[in-house]
């Protein structure tokens, strides 16, 4: 499933700008988040989130790791090097939203993962691939 636009945090922009964020040498991960979360454009920290997926039934708390990409040079495109994958087990889970975030630090954006907004259910060996919008995480032109 193709993730809807990702919204990038109030403080990101400033964090690429500062040197915060290092998009091609950071480590960065993908968690999946549930409609209860409080996550939004104020967020700042992923401990400072609320409601995450469970750990358990093909979810693994904290997410999966990515690698960041960037392509161009007058306007430049982050996407994912290779698009997180989850894979449902035992009773599956359900999602609500998709949030980057670097590792040990902040949110760089998250996304709906459904544009309704609704939770995507991920039953016993069905999989959840989230990949970056057309248009990339980000584009800096």
């Amino acid at each position: 499933m193709a993730a809807g636009n990702w919204v990038l945090t109030n403080s990101t922009r400033t964090k690429l700008i500062n040197g915060t964020f290092d998009l091609d040498s950071d480590s960065y991960k993908v968690a999946l988040f549930q409609s209860t979360s409080n996550i939004g454009v104020s967020s700042t920290t992923y401990a400072g989130l609320t409601n995450e997926v469970a750990n358990g039934n093909g979810y693994t708390t904290g997410g999966i790791a990515v690698t960041l990409t960037l392509s161009g040079t007058t306007s430049v495109k982050v996407t994912f090097q290779t698009n997180p994958v989850w894979t449902g087990a035992g009773s599956g889970f359900s999602a609500r939203y998709a949030v980057l975030y670097e590792v040990g630090g902040d949110v760089v954006a998250y996304c709906l993962l459904d544009a309704t907004p609704s939770d995507v259910a991920v039953a016993a060996g069905q999989t959840l691939t989230v990949a970056a919008h057309s248009s990339g995480i980000m584009t800096v032109a």
